[in-house]
């Protein structure tokens, strides 16, 4: 994501969390400027059609996890092609987001933010069951082990991550061991762990048509 974060926030309104503790300090620019980029005052939001409200909860749920278009459709039309046999497709669509690496990483607190995390992965950062991985796009699986590479813990970033861990409260289908600084996939991704902000039918909506 090379946009300015903060812009995506302030133009939907709402705050996906984009750049770590900066979100919750005083500093965030919602907070500040709590109204859409260039538009000055208390001019009132333009009316959506359909097709413009599902653009709007598409692009920001896809914010919220920070991935590319390219990605976010192929996650979104693989599931439309299994329509009959997946039992809810919002709820599957949440998995596949909420079981990347990168967005694993995030919830364990070995990063302030999904961007980071991101970056650290591709830099060979983790292991996944003992093993180098260096894709953000990486689907986890249930007893998938996630450590930190022993290598890099002399990193200077790396005294950030122990505060960033001490910090988080991982959800309740991740097992965090703060002290060897690890985790475990010891259940499913569900509605209320992950926050999704946007309302997800609408989304399967938009890329029907």
């Amino acid at each position: 994501m090379t946009k300015d974060v903060c812009t995506i926030c302030r133009r939907i309104g709402q705050k996906l969390f984009l750049k770590g503790e900066k979100c919750i300090s005083p500093k965030c620019p919602l907070i500040k400027r709590p109204y859409p980029p260039g538009i000055k005052g208390k001019r009132g939001k333009r009316r959506l059609s359909d097709y413009g409200k599902e653009l709007f909860e598409k692009q920001k749920m896809r914010d919220f996890y920070g991935i590319s278009e390219r990605q976010f459709k192929t996650y979104v039309k693989n599931i439309l092609k299994r329509r009959g046999k997946v039992e809810d497709t919002a709820l599957e669509l949440v998995k596949k987001l909420e079981k990347r690496l990168d967005n694993v990483v995030f919830r364990m607190g070995l990063a302030s933010s999904r961007m980071e995390a991101r970056q650290l992965v591709s830099h060979s950062h983790f292991l996944v069951n003992g093993k180098p991985v260096n894709i953000p796009s990486y689907q986890l699986k249930k007893g998938d082990v996630i450590s930190f590479r022993e290598q890099k813990k002399g990193k200077p970033f790396f005294k950030k991550i122990s505060l960033t861990l001490k910090k988080t409260q991982p959800p309740s289908w991740l097992k965090v061991d703060r002290e060897k600084i690890k985790g475990e996939l010891v259940g499913e991704p569900s509605f209320k762990d992950s926050g999704v902000p946007a309302e997800i039918p609408s989304i399967f909506e938009f890329y029907s048509r």
